[in-house]
């Protein structure tokens, strides 16, 4: 199949003169500030050096062109002069090389979408068994022109096939990519000298670690907006990589933490307005433009086009509606539910309380209100409603909680732990603090275990690592994040002696975490006692895939008493029994091969130009998808489905919990024997 659109191709208007950006007063002296911050408050206490240069060099060219489309290698090659003099011109505010690389920057990519619209004219051969890589990041830079030029028809043929599998026409593919790379050349030339320069700052902050970050004036406000909890929007963080809106985070308590449809690293390629209204491409778009469009008025609905995390440009798209609301401390709140696990003649009855975050009324706290909301008070009254339906042994979720409050998982903590210290808190001047659960008495001394995921994190890892060094229950699912560190935030303008002038704000890591028997949670996170799968791949998410995040390491154990707990059985029979389940039960079976096939996805960084074959690929896909359905609920007794499209309709299965309940009832049923060991009245284990 060929197709030729021969038509003329409209350009930006723009682009002929492009004023060279200078640094001003203010960013010579936001930059002298910040690197006195690094250098003395900072964890690293890193010191300004050829090496550290060189790293903010490279930072920098990754934030500009991370997918290396757009320099030259000899351009490259040419910013060497800069690489071992960031580290004086950043402690002297001297940062005019940060304008003359964004200078050339923007000139190539003018440069690139003017060839790209120029290759849209052409006709475009889709029978041809060519190949396009579209991750890029390890791959050499284009060493000419004519390279570029190459890697850039290919990308051109590219999302004209990717548009067409959507359905679209040829015309109206060709219609959208003439709007979308116009957007990117005026996107790259509406940048400013501000805009540049805090590309800069966060690019030298992530030499650092991944937390630390700097907030021109304006962001500075915009967070400020976001943390207010006053806008309407899906609750989620948002940044530009290279040309598409990526989720950073999902905002605990927000519609999309609620819907849980989204995940760091999906892209955001269109937005429409209500149930019908129009998906408008928005690649290539300001990130400030598409925050616009999100957002609207509370309880109406916005629809996100979504390219999941690790697909190729031009792979299938989903749309995903999301009622717009604001973050509250209600969406926030922990739930508690039954489930019933049969045992043979018996039902063991469980509670699960799952924690999305952990939230606290701060202001309703400070001004005396004895009935402030928060996270331990809602738990605690929780499992009274769970003993009084006499459950017999609970399951804390902790599964997506990106933390919160940290006074708040310390009082979490108490409820389960007689009293005692739960984390230590080392700060960058080697001081170490303890902090300590004071109130003697549990809420709930039953069997408990608690449920994490990759993406649980922060409090979650601080309240899981108590749970398990205190011997107090059994933490279940994945690895989690490994975010141990901790942020102070420096508003700049402190700094000022201009009224008139705005320095912005740095968000700074001065600490890290440390479990009580010394280990960090940075990096490595907490380990579960019993690790089950996930479709959620550790190699793309976490502290651990960050190149700048601090190591684990371990300081002192600090004094603290393992709870005598007759809940502990032994793990290897949990782990055994858990194993019997994963290799006969058809929902656990089922999630193995998803996860199968979401590897081979997210494993790819190319694909073919050639159109049968992308549909044979698709094809094949969605019948993989199918047939793994089929064969769960083939399983499982249920009826089969006919087609792809079916899927799309299915309740989502929450194989983790249904295995984690198992599990808690195998404690259940142990820790019942052992109880009754004690009077003589155990029955034995038969081991099969």
């Amino acid at each position: 199949m060929s197709i030729c659109a021969l038509a003329p191709i409209l350009t930006y208007a723009a682009i002929d003169q492009q004023e060279a950006l200078e640094a001003s007063d203010r960013h010579v002296k936001v930059s002298r500030i910040v690197t006195t911050l690094f250098e003395h408050s900072h964890y690293r206490r890193a010191k300004i050096g050829n090496e550290l240069s060189s790293k903010i060099l490279d930072g920098y060219l990754r934030a500009l062109d991370g997918n290396r489309l757009y320099f030259l290698a000899d351009d490259v090659n040419g910013f060497d002069k800069y690489r071992f003099t960031f580290d004086e011109g950043v402690r002297s505010g001297r940062v005019e090389p940060v304008f003359d690389i964004f200078d050339l920057y923007r000139q190539r990519v003018i440069e690139r979408m003017e060839f790209a619209l120029a290759t849209l004219s052409q006709e475009h051969n889709f029978t041809v068994d060519e190949t396009y890589y579209f991750d890029r990041e390890d791959l050499p830079w284009p060493d000419s022109v004519s390279a570029a030029n190459e890697i850039w028809r290919k990308r051109v043929k590219n999302d004209l096939l990717g548009l067409v599998m959507a359905d679209k026409t040829v015309e109206e593919a060709r219609e959208v990519l003439v709007k979308r790379y116009n957007r990117v050349i005026k996107r790259t030339t509406e940048l400013n000298s501000n805009e540049v320069f805090e590309t800069f700052m966060n690019a030298y902050a992530d030499t650092l670690d991944p937390h630390s970050h700097y907030f021109s004036p304006r962001n500075a406000k915009e967070y400020d907006i976001q943390m207010s909890l006053e806008y309407f929007g899906i609750g989620a963080s948002l940044q530009m990589e290279d040309e598409y809106v990526t989720i950073i985070e999902i905002i605990t308590g927000g519609p999309a933490s609620v819907t849980g449809t989204l995940e760091p690293n999906d892209r955001i390629t269109g937005v429409g307005q209500g149930d019908s209204g129009e998906i408008e491409d928005v690649v290539g778009w300001r990130l400030d433009d598409v925050v616009d469009k999100i957002r609207g008025p509370n309880n109406t609905v916005v629809r996100l086009q979504i390219l999941k995390a690790g697909a190729a440009p031009g792979s299938a798209e989903v749309i995903v509606p999301f009622t717009r609301g604001k973050v509250t401390l209600e969406a926030k709140a922990a739930k508690k539910e039954i489930i019933e696990v049969p045992r043979g003649e018996q039902i063991v009855k469980l509670g699960v309380i799952t924690v999305p975050g952990f939230y606290q009324n701060f202001q309703a706290r400070i001004n005396g209100d004895k009935d402030y909301t928060s996270v331990t008070r809602d738990v605690r009254r929780l499992i009274g409603e769970l003993q009084a339906e006499n459950i017999q042994g609970l399951i804390m979720d902790l599964r997506g909680n990106g933390g919160g409050q940290l006074n708040e998982a310390i009082d979490l903590s108490g409820l389960f732990i007689d009293h005692g210290p739960v984390v230590q808190l080392r700060e960058y001047n080697g001081r170490t603090r303890v902090h300590k659960d004071h109130d003697r008495g549990v809420a709930w001394d039953g069997p408990l275990t608690v449920l994490v995921n990759r993406f649980s994190a922060s409090a979650s890892e601080i309240f899981a690592a108590a749970i398990q060094d205190y011997g107090r229950g059994v933490v279940i699912g994945q690895q989690t994040y490994g975010k141990g560190t901790v942020q102070n935030v420096y508003p700049l303008d402190r700094q000022r002696r201009a009224p008139e002038q705005q320095y912005g704000r740095l968000n700074l890591t001065m600490g890290k975490y440390y479990r009580v028997n010394g280990g960090s949670t940075q990096h490595r996170g907490v380990i579960p006692d019993i690790e089950l799968p996930s479709l959620i791949p550790l190699s793309e998410v976490g502290e651990s895939t960050r190149e700048s995040a601090l190591p684990w390491d371990q300081i002192e154990t600090t004094k603290y008493q393992e709870v005598a707990s007759l809940y502990m059985p032994d793990l290897e029979y949990l782990r055994s029994e858990h194993l019997k389940r994963q290799q006969t039960d058809p929902d656990l079976q089922y999630l193995e091969r998803s996860i199968k096939l979401s590897t081979g996805v997210r494993e790819r960084k190319s694909v073919s130009l050639n159109l049968e074959q992308r549909k044979q690929e698709r094809e094949a896909l969605d019948q993989d998808r199918l047939a793994n359905e089929n064969a769960r609920r083939a399983a499982n007794n249920m009826a089969l489905l006919e087609s792809t499209e079916e899927l799309a309709d299915q309740d989502d299965l929450d194989e983790i919990l249904e295995e984690t309940a198992e599990i808690m009832a195998d404690i259940v049923t142990v820790s019942s024997i052992a109880a009754k060991a004690k009077t003589g009245n155990a029955p034995q284990l038969i081991e099969e």
